[in-house]
């Protein structure tokens, strides 16, 4: 039993550590990123830091469910050239070797959705 609450403490430091650096930047500042293949986008529908976790954790069932559904991808050349327009602000927070965005407002590509903030 020690084991389990062990694991669950270790994932809960994790959790706090990929929360505590987290940070808001603007897509200019990723664009080298991009250009290195390096940036997976997380959708508004999907919480940033429950992905982070199973990335760090390499949660191969919980990653595949998300890139199946396309709420987690790597970044698209469409989707980089509206966020280069728009010079979209992200909560971003780095996975080595990733660095997993989300938009701060959800402008996904040929949408009409609503701007949802999360």
């Amino acid at each position: 039993m020690t084991n389990d609450t062990d694991k669950i403490k270790d994932i809960d430091v994790l959790r706090a550590n990929i929360n505590n650096e987290a940070a808001q930047i603007n897509w200019k500042e990723l664009e080298r990123l991009f250009a290195g293949g390096w940036l997976i986008y997380v959708s508004s529908d999907s919480n940033l830091l429950d992905v982070a976790v199973a990335f760090s954790l390499d949660n191969k069932d919980e990653v595949s469910k998300w890139l199946t559904s396309g709420e987690v991808a790597k970044v698209s050349v469409e989707q980089a050239k509206l966020w280069h327009q728009q010079d979209t602000v992200f909560w971003s927070t780095v996975v080595k070797p990733w660095v997993l965005i989300q938009p701060l407002q959800d402008s996904d590509i040929a949408t009409s959705q609503d701007d949802n903030v999360h």
